[in-house]
């Protein structure tokens, strides 16, 4: 297979992440957990950046569905701490505003915050936690969980103890959902009730561990292609693995010329470019490290980014 790997003229980033086609705008978004958030305009092969007043650490960025223009501002859900907050970016300023917070979680868990999320195929949020790395040994404690927020009706847990939330994807054809624990080292799949959202039937897809031990990298960003086949991202690994979820085969294996690669999701026009996130810290020798990259050439396709509902 002919894929080419390539870089996307774009700023470096300490750890960037949360990769998000939005079809409407024909951009990728995507944020630094350092306080950052990212627009790739795909027609004018450029990224443009914010930062959010008093926000340093910001967990993830979804575009917001069903928002009334104000002005030249699109509304965007960003993780911050334990909060999401609606912020107010036209996509261009180097400054975006926030607005109202919509929800919280784990009060009292002050040393923990919000690190990955997306919308279901139907819109609902599910975002995940985590204890901070500032804490500690992120394999001492599993603290966090994985949530799900209904607008008009509430926050409800869905996975607890668990240590480090990432990847998440919808086969909404078989109406399954998978999920990453990165500190387990593995992919689960659950059923997913359309109508209410709920998880059951925990089933391990693929295991990366060497005899249940550290394989050397963590399991991360996670995203699907209309042929149901799995993409997960290895941080500190350097690649991206193709999985076929039901025999928990590798498929393929695509070098990524970062160590901490984070993040994925098909999108330009036709929904067949993999964009590919990654992370520039502990990793200072590497001129590619942090940058935005894309795959081309994979032969396939995926699906755009749901807009959130909060």
């Amino acid at each position: 297979m002919a894929f080419k790997v390539e870089v996307i003229p774009s700023p470096k980033t300490i750890i960037g992440t949360r990769c998000h086609w939005d079809e409407h705008m024909q951009s990728l978004y995507y944020n630094d957990i350092e306080g950052v958030i990212f627009r790739y305009d795909y027609k004018e092969n450029k990224v443009y950046s914010a930062t959010i007043d008093g926000e340093q650490t910001i967990g993830f960025i979804i575009p917001v569905a069903n928002t009334t223009k104000t002005c030249e501002f699109d509304e965007y859900a960003l993780g911050l701490g334990r909060r999401v907050g609606i912020v107010h970016w036209d996509g261009i300023s180097s400054k975006a505003i926030i607005g109202p917070i919509a929800f919280e979680v784990e009060q009292g868990k002050d040393n923990n915050r919000f690190n990955a999320a997306k919308a279901d195929p139907v819109g609902r949020f599910y975002g995940g936690t985590m204890r901070s790395e500032k804490c500690g040994d992120i394999f001492e404690v599993a603290a966090g969980a994985l949530y799900k927020y209904i607008k008009g009706d509430g926050v409800y847990e869905i996975v607890n103890n668990i240590y480090i939330s990432n990847g998440l994807a919808w086969n909404e054809e078989e109406n399954k959902v998978f999920y990453i624990d990165s500190c387990k080292f593995d992919v689960k799949e659950y059923d997913w009730d359309r109508a209410t959202g709920d998880f059951s039937n925990e089933r391990v897809v693929i295991d990366f561990s060497v005899n249940g031990k550290n394989p050397g990298f963590l399991p991360d960003g996670l995203t699907i292609d209309t042929d149901g086949n799995l993409y997960v991202t290895a941080f500190e690994g350097s690649k991206i693995f193709k999985v076929e979820p039901k025999t928990g085969k590798i498929l393929l294996e695509i070098p990524i010329p970062a160590k901490k690669v984070t993040a994925v999701a098909f999108g330009g026009p036709n929904l067949d470019i993999l964009y590919v996130t990654t992370g520039a810290k502990d990793d200072p020798d590497n001129e590619n490290a942090g940058l935005l990259f894309k795959v081309t050439g994979l032969g396939v396709k995926g699906f755009p980014g749901v807009r959130v509902r909060v």
